[in-house]
């Protein structure tokens, strides 16, 4: 029986407006509705992130053609522009928040544009969104030391746990980032799956704490976002980013090499 690829779709603003610093990985409210009905009329399943795991842990059998939809960071668009369009399919979806940077009481000011407050997070959360952690400051979690690692992970659950009434399941690695110690840390500190980037589709044997997502950003159009549902064209489409994620890979090494000296 062949492995099942699941596409998970990796989002971040949805704007109108972006500003300079959202503006390549964010979408357009329009294009994101149209994205969204392109998944309904071609009958895909949309799962939370939590869902498809736990199918994967237990053998219980995924829908006929499960999706993934999340959101990183926690921008205010996904209040605005995507909640009604999921409300308008009955799709679920998760949104994995950068404590500090949602508005409110634990904000340290890092957002990168207009993020969501707690009551909005609140509302996506009782609307069928799935909240995930995504650290607390959004640093690289592997150039970290073991102290700020932890930290960074502690208050990330901790608030999310405090303003929600329970406790985060899912993460997803900052920048996609992570290393063997850093997913040990992750599931220590209570969650039980965890997203990567990749940008290929994920299957059950990349494990539950390094699960692939594909990207969507403004410049994904009708066609290629096809292609990312079917995994179809999916190297050639990010050989630019894999090229430059390969030569900072080689920069990071370095750096951690430096720093052990």
């Amino acid at each position: 029986m062949t492995e099942a690829r699941v596409p998970i779709l990796m989002y971040h603003s949805v704007a109108a407006e972006p500003n300079d610093a959202t503006r390549t990985l964010s979408v357009a409210p329009e294009a994101f509705a149209e994205q969204l009905a392109v998944i309904a009329e071609r009958g895909l399943t949309p799962l939370t992130t939590a869902d498809l795991a736990a199918r994967w842990r237990s053998g219980r059998p995924l829908p006929g053609r499960p999706v993934l939809i999340t959101f990183d960071d926690g921008y205010e668009g996904v209040h605005r522009h995507a909640l009604p369009a999921l409300a308008g399919h009955g799709f679920p979806a998760t949104l994995f928040v950068s404590t500090g940077w949602i508005r409110g009481a634990h904000d340290t000011g890092g957002g990168l544009d207009t993020m969501l407050d707690w009551r909005q997070v609140r509302e996506l959360a009782d609307a069928g969104v799935e909240i995930g952690g995504h650290s607390h400051t959004h640093p690289q979690l592997d150039q970290l030391d073991d102290d700020r690692l932890r930290a960074e992970l502690t208050r990330c659950r901790d608030i999310v746990a405090g303003e929600l009434g329970a406790l985060p399941l899912s993460f997803a690695y900052p920048y996609g980032y992570s290393s063997r110690r850093v997913r040990t840390a992750v599931r220590e500190h209570g969650f039980a799956q965890a997203l990567a980037v990749g940008n290929s589709l994920a299957r059950r044997a990349q494990g539950p704490f390094a699960l692939r997502r594909v990207t969507v950003r403004r410049a994904t159009d009708a066609a290629e976002f096809e292609r990312l549902l079917d995994g179809r064209a999916i190297a050639r489409t990010f050989a630019r980013d894999r090229a430059l994620t390969k030569g900072y890979a080689m920069v990071r090494r370095t750096r951690q090499l430096q720093r052990l000296v």
